[in-house]
């Protein structure tokens, strides 16, 4: 089943946040997002229902192999789309802004296209 725009903000907030020292709570992801407390609970509460997410008995959120498989996609596709949009000639604010919206409904077969010409042309090493 698909999942929602704002799930993979979600799953993609809470990897990036994971990459840095400390763990992860659901106010540093409300924080990060500029969301509510109430919102960011409703949505930690899916995907911990959706196996995607954990919290252990402290409050810190850690994701499951495959909510972190999910997000590692998800952020894989920012970076991608924001690195081509840059070498297009888009500022950096506009591209990744651009790319977070792009990196939820693009297909994998157009995302596999665009890491290859990345790969031969860009020099992104995806």
């Amino acid at each position: 089943m698909a999942m929602q725009e704002s799930g993979e903000m979600y799953l993609e907030t809470i990897y990036v946040l994971s990459l840095k020292p400390g763990s992860v709570r659901s106010v540093d992801v409300a924080e990060h997002l500029g969301y509510s407390k109430p919102s960011v609970s409703r949505a930690v509460g899916l995907l911990k229902r959706d196996g995607l997410l954990v919290m252990d008995e402290m409050g810190y959120l850690k994701l499951t192999e495959a909510g972190e498989e999910k997000a590692k996609r998800i952020y894989e596709r920012h970076t991608v789309l924001s690195m081509l949009l840059m070498k297009l000639g888009v500022d950096e604010k506009t591209a990744t802004e651009d790319a977070c919206r792009i990196e939820h409904y693009i297909s994998d077969r157009s995302f596999e296209a665009v890491k290859e010409h990345m790969r031969k042309y860009g020099g992104q090493q995806a």
